[in-house]
């Protein structure tokens, strides 16, 4: 093996962050694979090494720990790899009113979804800047609107859409692209997790994993800023920029309320 591409995924282990390392593996990068279980990961690392002639490697790390970001940076630097892509796609979220919800639940979710990836995008950024690199972080289509009953998980990823939106534009001069992947509902263990198995929008066909990272990782080596995945999606979102905020965010809440 003389490849010298190096890739961080973050959330590698299952749904749309196993599938953008396996495109990346197909592409010949390395990958530094990040997800709390180690185990799963391990079996990740395996599979890629042996279908791609790549060279994986685990760090399994809790990223709702404050200092996440700073200790993952730590490692990787340990391990003297050129880092030219960091994918940002770990993430969770909890459906339910917010005066129900687990507060412990909440303050975890804040850190993943945005304070481990702001930390770990900044401690990286010197040398992803000095390869011309490229980030790709997950939002979702619900960091468009305010969404009742997922109002954390819905502004955490607005955060991540506005965040990406400004570095894409700032770190233009330095060759560095960021590109914000926006999905909708998406066929993974992403709505077991959050609880969201009997809303509106966890109902009818949905995109799977598979197609929204091809469509994101294409995005991405375009350069694109924002990428929408789905037509379905592309309309809501279009919708959204044309009615009233507080008829879009009525609309949001009531496909996230449980049917019964």
């Amino acid at each position: 093996m003389t490849n010298n591409k190096t890739a961080v995924v973050t959330g590698a282990s299952r749904g749309i962050g196993y599938e953008l390392s396996r495109l990346l593996a197909r592409d010949g990068y390395n990958l530094i694979l990040i997800a709390r279980s180690e185990e799963l990961l391990g079996q990740v690392a395996k599979e890629l090494e042996a279908e791609f002639n790549i060279k994986a490697y685990v760090l399994a790390q809790n990223l709702s720990d404050a200092m996440a970001g700073d200790q993952i940076g730590a490692r990787i630097k340990d391990l003297n790899l050129p880092i030219h892509i960091l994918v940002n796609n770990a993430g969770f979220g909890c459906q339910g009113p917010f005066c129900e919800s687990n507060p412990v639940s909440n303050l975890e979710m804040i850190l993943t979804n945005t304070v481990a990836l702001t930390r770990l995008t900044q401690v990286l950024l010197p040398e992803l800047a000095a390869n011309r690199g490229k980030i790709l972080n997950t939002s979702s289509q619900a960091g468009f609107q305010p969404v009742p009953y997922f109002a954390v998980y819905a502004a955490t990823k607005a955060y991540v859409l506005s965040f990406s939106q400004a570095l894409a534009e700032e770190l233009k001069p330095h060759g560095v692209s960021v590109t914000a992947l926006c999905p909708g509902v998406t066929k993974t263990d992403f709505i077991r997790r959050a609880g969201m198995e009997d809303t509106k929008a966890a109902q009818g066909k949905l995109i799977s994993s598979r197609a929204v990272a091809e469509i994101g990782y294409r995005g991405m080596q375009r350069g694109k800023t924002v990428v929408v995945p789905g037509i379905k999606e592309k309309i809501m979102v279009a919708a959204g920029r044309v009615a009233t905020r507080r008829l879009v965010t009525k609309i949001a809440g009531s496909l996230m309320q449980d049917r019964g």
